[in-house]
Order: C-alpha cells, then structure tokens, then sequence
C-alpha cells in the first residue's frame, strides 16, 4: 500500500448515540443527527477522521465490527481510506490475530493511537466508593484496558517502528493519571490509569533513540460527543466540553513534530477550568 498506516485502538466512544455509557446515563439511545460528524464518535473517531484526511489509510479497532460502521461511512463519505479490524484487549490471542490481519491488509503501522475505554465503576451506588466494594472483575478490566492491553500492543508494532527509526505510539490518557485519587460515585476505576502514563514514560525511554515517538496525552476535561453533550452540567457550561476535532488536531501535531523537539507528555485542558495535577 502507498499510504502511510495509522491505526486507532479504540476509535469508537462508548459515549457516542447508541454507546454503553450513553444508554447507562440516559437510559437509552440518542439521535445525533444534528451534530457535526466530526464529534459523533468521541476523540477516536474524530482522530480517524484527521488521519485519513490527512492521507494516511486508517484502521479503525473495535470489540465489535458493527461498531464502527458508521464512523467507518463518514470517513468514506469524506474521501478517506480505512478498514476495521476486531480487536479485544482482553485477548492476546484477539490482540495478536488483529495485528496480524493489520499487517496483511494494510501494512505496518507509521502511527498508532491508544484510545481504549472503559466503563467499569460507574454503575455502582453511592456509598461503594472504597476500595473494598470494588470487585476484583471491574479492577481486572481497569488493568487490562490501561496497562496490559497498551503493553500487548506495544509489542506488536514497536518491533517494526524500531527497525524502520521511525514511527509514533501516541497514548490518549486522562487527568486520573496524574495521581491517585479516591473513585466518586459516577467515575470509573481510574487510578490503573497511572500505570499507562508510566508506560508512556518507560517506552519514551526505551525507544526514542531509535526514532520513534512515544508520547502521553492527558485529555483533562469533559469530550464532546452524543452522550456528554446531552448532560446537564455540559448544557450548563458548554465552555467546559472539549472539541475532539481540536484534540484530534493536537494528536497529528505530535505526530509531525521535528524530532528536535518531541513533546512527550501533553496536557489538554479547556480554558475556564485549571489544569489537573
């Protein structure tokens, strides 16, 4: 294939129209009709959309193909190139088939963009907050989405970026990563978060001399999409959602920074709130 390669681990949102948190927080489905494309599917489906616009061929990954059919349309729609592989970070097994199918089909990856999510720890009620009431399954996904899940990924497309000198590994983090802090009722298991952001960190080292860019980016703040949008405090302080079309922006600026100057860590915040640490 001509095209350079960028591939999206996560590029659906659970918050977007028919997404898992959209339906837990709304109790069902919502149209997304009259929102702009390019906040429909969360920051990965907006980070797909940049690439391909960009000229890259995008690989979208998704638990389930279904998923990502309609960002997959909207791409197309758009002029862009891009293909879906499943892919489930609980699996190596999954994990391995779908880089396999990645480096059949498409090639190897020139980037590759960490945006998993998950869920787990927000149903629970008011007054399970502590530690004790988390169940070892909801801490088993936390870990397998923040830091196994980027660790088996990492040794599927390092190898390659290594011996090319040159590749980017872009981890989309958030403000939780930052340090431990104690779950509030409606939050996920967060703080496993940190073991990404240390990740982040330890590839930075290990693999920079070798041309490739490693960077960890913290998306401090509220992200724009079908589900979020229609929260009430969104709709009170509409200044607080962060546009992914803009943060999606700041993801491909990592990716063509000069390598005199690599940015590591990035810290996105929207302006009427101050920056998480």
């Amino acid at each position: 294939m001509d095209k350079k390669v960028a591939v999206i681990v996560g590029a659906t949102t659970k918050w977007q129209s028919d997404g898992r948190m959209t339906k837990l927080a709304h109790g069902r489905a919502l149209d997304d009709s009259d929102l702009p494309v390019g906040v429909r599917y969360g920051v990965g489906g907006a980070i797909a959309q940049k690439f391909a616009q960009e000229g890259f061929f995008v690989v979208l990954t998704t638990r389930t193909k279904a998923n990502a059919s309609a960002l997959s349309a909207a791409i197309q729609e758009q002029g862009g190139e891009c293909m879906t592989v499943e892919l489930d970070l609980v699996s190596p097994e999954s994990v391995a088939e779908a880089f396999a199918t990645i480096r059949r089909d498409a090639g190897d990856p020139d980037v590759l963009v960490y945006n998993a999510g998950y869920l787990e720890g927000r149903d629970l009620p008011p007054g399970k907050e502590l530690l004790e009431y988390i169940p070892l399954e909801m801490f088993d996904t936390a870990q397998h989405i923040s830091s196994r899940g980027p660790f088996l990924v990492a040794k599927e497309v390092l190898p390659t970026m290594r011996e090319k000198g040159a590749g980017s590994f872009l981890i989309s983090n958030n403000n939780f990563s930052l340090r431990g802090r104690k779950r509030k009722t409606g939050e996920s298991l967060y703080y496993p978060r940190g073991m990404m952001r240390t990740l982040a960190q330890v590839l930075t080292e290990e693999y920079s001399e070798h041309g490739v860019h490693v960077a960890n980016v913290v998306i401090d703040g509220l992200i724009d999409s079908p589900g979020t949008r229609a929260l009430a405090k969104a709709q009170k302080q509409p200044d607080i959602v962060m546009n992914p079309v803009k943060i999606a922006e700041a993801f491909y600026y990592l990716h063509t920074q000069d390598p005199s100057c690599w940015t590591h860590e990035l810290q996105l915040t929207p302006f009427p709130t101050n920056p998480s640490y």
